[in-house]
């Protein structure tokens, strides 16, 4: 791939991401597809195979982010506890 056409991707990605977290939604969104549409043009073969097996990211991703967040509730559970704890302990300690 040439220099000035990796530099029109990444630049578009990266102005798009930016303008996007910006708030900017549309615009963003826009550059962002002009990027990977350039992209894509220069390796079809490989868009293709992330085209055939997106059903199957998108499980995984699904299952990594259940995961998450099961363990995130888990955390929070604990640090309930605990914190219930802490606070029975300094209640005896130090009574009222």
């Amino acid at each position: 791939m040439q220099n000035w056409k990796k530099a029109v991707i990444f630049g578009s990605l990266g102005v798009g991401a930016a303008v996007a977290i910006t708030g900017r939604k549309p615009i963003g969104l826009a550059l962002m597809a002009g990027g990977l549409a350039l992209l894509a043009s220069e390796y079809p073969e490989r868009f293709e195979d992330v085209w055939e097996n997106a059903p199957e990211y998108l499980n995984r991703g699904m299952q990594i982010f259940a995961a998450l967040n099961r363990m995130s509730e888990r955390l929070a559970e604990e640090a309930g506890r605990r914190g219930m704890a802490v606070y029975q302990d300094f209640e005896q300690e130090y009574g009222r």
